[in-house]
């Protein structure tokens, strides 16, 4: 690791009125601190001159003690460069630049003799702050009642946003602008299991934002630790954002002891849309990784016993004669099967057999575990007990089975949200997994949080997210989190975090269906703060053809299903449908399987939020690249340069593209393929149907053999 660390002088004084400024390393960013009449902390972001955040208060609002938001001083303020190139364990790149100037100041509040830190750290492509408590006297254990951190906005931008919602991410994203948030808010706030509004003008995190001027701002939190999950407030008079933090059971924002420290709170700016999608900021604002040994995590490609579950309508559960269950009680051997339960031996065996015969690392089983009969909607504390398995799922014979294919099954562990349960059954539960090879776990948090008023993104359940990890770090267990809070970028601290849901996935075009715009978002929003396990791969899209009762459509053509797989950057990454429905298109799903999920490298080719994203990307370890790009509702059309290439090399390339009357709505299903050889000159004309794509493999020819026969891929 290359690292340089130049540490600065100490610099100011102590008057109200002070002000101080730091610039990004090549000064595309300027930051300024100052504190306001009444010492109030207060600060500005420009990007190339051009204002982004007008002056905006800093602050913790506190719980029976004086608020620590005004009556400061500045006892010094200190600067320092620091430049390091990092490799995370697994990624889109192979190497990461972390290269910030910072500014720390150091402010005193008189009246009380309390201190407050705030740190800044400026990057090319944004900043990000934080508040810092030193060891004291007069502030150890304190509760804040909220945090007054605020963004003031320079216009009415344009705005891609979710609901605020203590409980829940998975929504569709809204395009607006800011002041039509309060009258669009109704609409945007669908149903969900778990769901606690707070605001009509509160919105989550990562938030994207676009200017008249050309300007695209990104507001988020990075390394969220021991504290609330930040949402935002708009005042849509003055266009003022303000950090909201989600309540405990008693209402209360967060139980701190000095010394400690907040998360980051970000703003990443350019003038490029690309640079958003690129930005490893986040990342860098985490800390290095804490495992010694890393060489158990592995980036997974799986398929699993789930889609014919969320989408058939085919149960979890064993039996329909029990309305309800207790695990200490209840007999198994004495019901009726229900017969369609999907996680059955034989049904599993299929799925192996077809990871084993097309290359996947695993398969998942959903449902394999007793207590799915009365699991959801209950709050019921003791649910699973994460061991036991139905009477028709051979647990020991599967994973023989799996291992002697060379494919291993993914662990399953569906809390319910009864996350009590869960921690006093955790280490059994790992044990097990220990015990039959398994390395991967996806968990569950389904429903409304026990114990009663917590909530998904409160600091008791940040904390209990992360002791999931760090316990399964010990065991060498990766973990897939799906309901669990927006990721922050603790996958660089805790790499076994190959990745979470949290957020609108696939299953939800099995429930109505998803905006076809909704993955030209996503990589501006949700994946700024880690992968997403969005689960695509979906080539039948009317799912009544296989399943009656459901007449949901996906929202997209086959083509675009294929790019998901290189857009939606991710570690683990699920082909979601049917092994019979490959079996039909067997072409098509040849990418899926060449497709890697590890990267040396990573380029952003074209890109507008809620419009289109064009990525290529280099597997890792290899010469070879692939290319996907998502569209909107309105299609779009590509003139590809392949100048990532490297000049001088012949590649075989395979376009897996929209056909010309494709379109997600009525012929979701019209593809073409097309096969030639690419070098970095060669320029490809591309169109994108509505709610479509194309993906390119591009496979380095070893020699003239590979090439023979084959014609010059060309506009």
């Amino acid at each position: 690791m290359k690292k340089t660390l130049l540490t600065a002088a100490l610099l100011l004084t102590s008057l109200w009125g002070s002000a101080e400024g730091i610039s990004s390393p090549s000064g595309t960013v300027n930051v300024n601190f100052e504190l306001a009449s009444g010492g109030v902390p207060t600060y500005t972001v420009d990007y190339k001159e051009r204002p982004v955040i007008k002056p905006s208060r800093l602050g913790l609002e506190l719980n029976g003690k004086p608020n620590l938001m005004d009556g400061f001083e500045v006892v010094k303020t200190s600067t320092s460069s620091f430049d390091e190139t990092w490799q995370p364990v697994w990624g889109e790149v192979k190497d990461i630049r972390n290269h910030y100037n910072e500014l720390l100041v150091e402010l005193r509040q008189p009246e009380t003799d309390r201190y407050m830190n705030i740190r800044f750290r400026v990057y090319d492509d944004g900043m990000g702050l934080r508040y810092e408590f030193p060891r004291q006297k007069n502030l150890v254990y304190f509760v804040v009642k909220e945090e007054h951190t605020q963004f003031a906005m320079t216009g009415n931008h344009t705005a891609w946003w979710i609901p605020g919602d203590y409980d829940t991410q998975e929504y569709d994203y809204t395009e607006s602008r800011l002041t039509e948030i309060r009258g669009l808010m109704e609409g945007a706030y669908t149903g969900n299991m778990s769901q606690t509004a707070f605001s009509p003008t509160g919105v989550q995190t990562s938030l994207q934002l676009k200017t008249d001027d050309g300007l695209y701002i990104n507001l988020h939190e990075a390394a969220l630790v021991d504290y609330s999950c930040m949402h935002l407030n708009l005042d849509d008079k003055n266009l003022v954002f303000e950090s909201w933090l989600t309540p405990d059971a008693q209402g209360n924002k967060g139980h701190l002891q000095a010394p400690c420290r907040s998360p980051w709170r970000t703003v990443m700016v350019s003038d490029d849309a690309r640079d958003i999608l690129a930005s490893k900021l986040i990342l860098n604002l985490n800390e290095p990784c804490k495992l010694e040994d890393t060489s158990w995590i592995k980036p997974v490609k799986y398929v699993g016993v789930w889609w014919e579950m969320i989408a058939g309508n085919r149960p979890w559960a064993y039996t329909w004669d029990l309305p309800s269950v207790k695990l200490d009680e209840t007999d198994y051997s004495k019901v009726k099967p229900n017969g369609v339960h999907p996680a059955n031996t034989e049904n599993v065996k299929k799925y192996i057999d077809f990871a084993a015969a097309h290359g996947f690392d695993q398969v998942l089983v959903e449902g394999w575990n007793i207590g799915w009969e009365d699991w959801s909607g209950n709050m019921k504390d003791y649910v699973f007990d994460f061991v036991t398995p139905y009477p028709d799922f051979d647990l020991p014979g599967l994973n023989k089975y799996a291992h002697d294919k060379g494919v291993r099954l993914m662990m399953h562990h569906e809390t319910s949200s009864s996350v009590r349960n869960y921690e006093r059954h955790m280490d059994a539960a790992y044990e097990l997994m220990d015990k039959y090879g398994y390395n991967a776990v996806k968990s569950g948090y389904v429903g409304n949080i026990l114990p009663r008023g917590e909530h998904h993104y409160g600091q008791w359940m940040v904390n209990h997210y992360l002791y999931a990890v760090k316990e399964a770090a010990k065991h060498h267990i990766m973990v897939n989190a799906h309901e669990a809070v927006r990721p922050t970028g603790l996958c660089r601290t805790w790499p076994n975090l190959i990745g979470n849901e949290s957020a609108r996935g696939t299953e939800y075009e099995a429930f109505g269906g998803s905006k076809p715009s909704h993955t030209t978002v996503l990589p501006f929003t949700r994946l700024q703060g880690g992968p997403m396990d969005y689960t695509p791969g979906i080539f039948v899209m009317d799912l009544n053809t296989w399943a009656p009762t459901n007449h949901s459509h996906v929202n997209s053509t086959l083509a675009r299903q294929l790019a998901l797989y290189v857009t939606m950057y991710s570690p683990l990454q699920m082909a979601a449908d049917l092994p019979e429905h490959y079996e039909r298109y067997l072409d098509a799903f040849q990418f899926i399987k060449d497709v890697a999920v590890d990267w040396d490298d990573s380029r952003y080719l074209e890109a507008e939020p809620g419009q289109y994203i064009t990525a290529a990307r280099k597997a890792k370890g290899t010469g070879n690249w692939f290319v996907g790009c998502t569209s909107g509702e309105n299609g779009h059309q590509s003139v590809l340069k392949l100048d990532f290439l490297d000049p001088g090399k012949t590649y075989v390339a395979t376009v897996y593209a929209d056909a010309p009357d494709a379109h997600y709505k009525d012929n979701p299903q019209a593809y073409v393929i097309r096969k030639g050889t690419v070098t970095a000159k060669t320029v490809l004309k591309l169109k994108a149907a509505p709610g479509g794509g194309y993906a390119i493999s591009i496979i380095e020819a070893a020699d003239k053999s590979a090439t023979k026969g084959l014609k010059k891929l060309k506009l």
